[in-house]
């Protein structure tokens, strides 16, 4: 029977506790545990697909196609499981399910009501983690404790951990410890409070982990620990990190974090071997130069909107050892005329995915630039689309050309859309759905700068979640006119990405590499598009 945590926070949002289940969660791993990990949302949305990343951040998309909050990426980089669509739960989702029993009868006509059938439905997201290679279950609670949305989670989490052996379940909380600069004092009283409402609820934390922007003296932790009814050495400090956010798990072992869980749990494991992670942040800590890379998107103003692109390029930084200085650009305010000065200077220009629709001329404009300046260019998902339009309309000499996704298309002739919807069968539609999510094959051209970033890979499966794809009854004028087709899909034919002959490296993909990259486990694609950045830095 597997244990379970479950994480919670208090004070504010954001406090950080993907993050820390992350780094939880890889400290286990290193111990030798199987785990298994699970993120509760409490908003109503079935899932975050068609939220907006301005308000959510981004969509993070899983192996078998599911579509989940960004903390899954926190989740896969640093513990490196592999999630599932059982591994994000809404609110929606639950209710969705509970309705649906309850429109085919399966209560026998019963009232159904929060307690017991909501947080039984909650409770069985939980158990269905369970299995013979999962010793623990992870389990993060997103919002605040108090939250009224948070409720029937909470209860349940109660609820199971009385049905549970004792030394089955454990409760993780994670608050925010303010440090007043005006009267240079940290404050504990947020805590408190914060604890003091989980109790309410019927839940006593094990562990209380401190975020703060200094390290917490321990004087403090004994104040938290004596008004939070916790043991002092229960009681951890996660202070603000200078470099990267992979430090999080060392600074937590370095406490005893997972010795601390692993006591509480009953489970005799090894210390966990950090030499690798640990050369990770050395390298990262001592690069051998900068390159500034120029990110071009329309959703700079909400931080995550890229957020595993903007991970990936640190791990492509890593991986040649240099620091990446990322210079985001709002395509929005790119115009034809001010492009040089937008760009001017950096080693290298990536698009990822969303950088059209709002800021389409602008993105444009930028991957003309990068084209004709030799500048190395990434296209990732709508970024390889708009990366396609500007071949068209600046090199082919279509003129008409356009993407069907941008603007009204109605009065325009359907054989101009460079970028189309397609089914699997290749015909258009007008449906807003994403056609492929998940996995997709994709064979790669050999001698390809696709190709040798994989290290001469005949065949890679990638994590796709587009809607649109390249017309395929456009391609052979795109062809004829230099572009070159370096991965196709060996089933639809699908275009999966291109490059751009004679160009140092100009490589545009309809999948999402950045899902796949790790800390130490750079994707290629990220690693060799820093390298061709490094070498244009000179």
């Amino acid at each position: 029977m597997s244990k379970f945590i479950f994480i919670t926070g208090g004070v504010v949002s954001s406090v950080g506790k993907g993050l820390a289940s992350a780094s939880l969660g890889f400290l286990l791993r290193g111990r030798g545990l199987g785990i298994a990990m699970l993120k509760l949302d409490p908003y109503i949305n079935v899932d975050p697909g068609s939220m907006d990343p301005l308000q959510h951040g981004e969509v993070y998309v899983t192996d078998d196609g599911a579509e989940g909050d960004l903390d899954l990426g926190h989740y896969e980089r640093f513990a490196g499981v592999k999630l599932t669509s059982r591994s994000n739960i809404t609110t929606g989702r639950i209710y969705q399910s509970v309705i649906t029993k309850e429109r085919r009868g399966a209560y026998g006509g019963g009232t159904v009501q929060v307690v017991p059938h909501i947080t039984d439905a909650i409770k069985e997201t939980f158990t269905r983690l369970e299995g013979p290679d999962i010793d623990v279950v992870m389990v993060e609670l997103g919002g605040t404790v108090g939250d009224i949305e948070g409720l029937p989670f909470i209860e349940a989490f109660r609820q199971f951990s009385l049905e549970r052996p004792d030394g089955d379940v454990l409760f993780v909380h994670i608050t925010m410890v303010p440090f007043l600069k005006a009267s240079k004092e940290i404050k504990t009283k947020p805590t408190q409070h914060s604890v003091q409402k989980l109790r309410e609820y019927g839940i006593q934390p094990d562990i209380v982990i401190c975020r703060s922007e200094e390290a917490i003296p321990d004087s403090v932790k004994e104040k938290i620990a004596m008004f939070c009814n916790v043991r002092r050495d229960c009681v951890l400090d996660e202070r603000n990190v200078d470099l990267t956010v992979y430090e999080v798990p060392v600074i937590l072992h370095d406490q005893n974090a997972d010795g601390i869980i692993c006591d509480r749990l009953r489970l005799e494991t090894p210390e966990p071997d950090l030499t690798a992670w640990k050369a990770m942040l050395h390298t990262a800590r001592n690069p051998e130069g900068t390159v500034e890379v120029a990110v071009v998107g329309a959703h700079h103003a909400m931080s995550d909107s890229y957020k595993s692109v903007s991970e990936a390029l640190f791990h492509g930084g890593v991986a040649n050892r240099v620091s990446v200085k990322r210079r985001e650009v709002d395509s929005t305010e790119i115009t034809a005329e001010n492009v040089n000065e937008k760009l001017a200077g950096v080693s290298g220009g990536i698009l990822p995915d969303g950088a059209g629709i709002i800021g389409c001329e602008g993105g444009l404009a930028a991957i003309r630039w990068a084209r004709e300046n030799n500048v190395p260019f990434f296209g990732i998902g709508m970024g390889m689309e708009l990366a396609a339009l500007e071949f068209a309309r600046n090199v082919a000499g279509m003129d008409g050309a356009y993407h069907a996704g941008i603007g009204s298309t109605a009065d325009l002739p359907p054989g101009n859309a460079v970028v189309t919807r397609l089914t699997q069968d290749g015909k258009a539609t007008r449906d807003r759905v994403a056609v492929r999510k998940g996995l997709y094959a994709a064979a790669l051209k050999r001698g390809s700068n696709l190709r040798l970033a994989y290290g001469d890979e005949e065949f890679v499966r990638e994590r796709h979640r587009n809607e649109f794809e390249l017309n395929p009854d456009l391609l052979d004028r795109l062809v004829a006119a230099g572009l070159v087709v370096t991965g196709i899909n060996p089933d639809s034919q699908l275009v999966e990405a291109f490059e751009v002959p004679g160009h140092p490296w100009y490589v545009a993909v309809i999948f999402h590499p950045e899902f796949k990259s790790r800390p130490v486990e750079p994707h290629p694609l990220f690693a060799a598009f820093i390298g061709a950045a490094k070498t244009a830095r000179g």
